[in-house]
This record gives C-alpha cells, structure tokens and sequence, in this order.
C-alpha cells in the first residue's frame, strides 16, 4: 500500500515539476517509479546522495565546458591574463614592443588550463566520491549554488594538490616553459626596482582552479532551476522539497 501510495505521489511529482503534457503512461510510471523510490529511501541518504550527484553531473560539464578550444581564453569571465600586480611592469613590455611576447605567454596559459580541464573531471568525480556530508538538508535548502560552496570549502588544497601535477604537464606540452624563460629573462633584465617575484605556474594553477569552481557552481543553478530537465527525475524529486 506504501509503496502504491508512493507511486502515485512520485507521478503527480513529477507533473508538478515540470512533466511534459505529453509524456506516455509507460513513460509516467517510470518517472513515478523513480521518484517514488526516492521518496521511500532514507532522507538523509537521499540528500547526500542528491548532492553527489548534483556535484558529479556539474564537475563533468564544467570540465567539459572548459576543455574545449578556447575554454578560458574566449570566455572573459575565465580568461588567464598576466596577474594584476604586473600590469604596470607588463605595460612596460609592451611599450618596450613585447606585445607578441606577454600574448604568447597569455595563450599557453590558457592553453594549458583548457587541455588540463579534460582531466579535471576524474580530479573532481574522485573528491565527491569521497566527500561525507553531515549538513545535506543544509546543503540542498541553501543557495542556488550551496553545494559547490561547501565542496570548494572542504576540498580547494586537496584538489590543488592533485591538479598541479596535471597543469605542469600540460603547460609543459603546449610549450610554455621554454617561453616562460624567455619571458624570465626579459623580465629580470627591465631598470625596475622592487619587481614582484614571478611565479606564472601558481597563477595558472589558481586561476585555472577558480574557474573550474565558478563553472561547477553556473551548472549546479541549472540542474536546482531543473533538476529533472539538467539532472534526473531523482534529483527531482529530492530538489522538490525545498
């Protein structure tokens, strides 16, 4: 009787969030089988497992996003541009005719953030695998992008440990590092006193990372603004109660 209950419950969800007015009845009963699966299981567990999900499905499209020619360096918001404390020393440069010399390093940066991200998938599938959550009703009652919030909180060093490695070997591969020496030794050589240390690979790493993150958290608000349409009917059903 419970679970015949949940079934109808789990089908009359699913019209509520947004069910297609066209949708067969082999179709509805097993939307309404999913959802009310979801609804019999533990609260707890479906919160934690809602969020994983939620968190595996965004990491995946965001590496993906980001992965693809021109990523980071056509999209402005991800854009890896020299770091802001060189602007002054990097306007130099450029009056100096370097311009093609701060570009090059510009678009190895970003080249090696975009061909890096195709890994960052495994990275980030692997933290959530691992990740317990104790605050999930917190988590799925909070902001559009609660989740990627408390994941960023609880995994930024880890994570950045684990990608440095993957970043040095792919700006290694696109070439940056002989260009970088060049660039080191330009820089070294400018009449300019107290210089910031330079340390571009770090930067790459950070900026790379934020953007990942940023992109994690724009696709986690599209699966909480859709959960069955972005994600799953079970994340539907568990989104639904909010």
């Amino acid at each position: 009787m419970a679970f015949k209950n949940n079934l109808i419950i789990g089908i009359l969800s699913f019209s509520l969030l947004g069910g297609c007015a066209e949708l067969s009845l082999e179709q509805a009963l097993q939307t309404g089988l999913e959802v009310s699966q979801a609804l019999s299981q533990n609260s707890e567990q479906s919160y934690s497992q809602a969020i994983k999900e939620t968190l595996e499905l965004s990491s995946t499209r965001a590496a993906q996003s980001l992965s693809e020619p021109g990523g980071y360096s056509s999209n402005p918001a991800y854009k890896i541009a020299m770091p802001e404390q060189l602007n002054t020393i990097t306007n130099t440069l450029r009056t100096f005719g370097l311009n093609k010399q701060v570009d090059e390093i510009e678009q190895l940066m970003n080249q090696g953030a975009e061909a890096a991200a195709t890994e960052a998938k495994a990275v980030f599938i692997g933290a959530v695998k691992q990740m317990s959550i104790s605050d999930a009703l917190g988590i799925i009652q909070g902001s559009n992008t609660a989740a990627t919030e408390y994941f960023e909180s609880k995994t930024e060093n880890i994570l950045r440990q684990r990608y440095q490695p993957i970043i040095e070997s792919h700006l290694s591969k696109v070439g940056f590092y002989s260009e970088y020496q060049s660039f080191l030794t330009t820089y070294n050589k400018l009449p300019i006193a107290n210089k910031p240390e330079l340390d571009l690979q770090q930067h790459v790493l950070r900026e790379s990372l934020a953007g990942l993150f940023s992109q994690v958290a724009k696709e986690e608000a599209l699966i909480r603004q859709d959960p069955i349409g972005k994600g799953s009917a079970f994340l539907g059903s568990v989104f639904g109660k909010k």
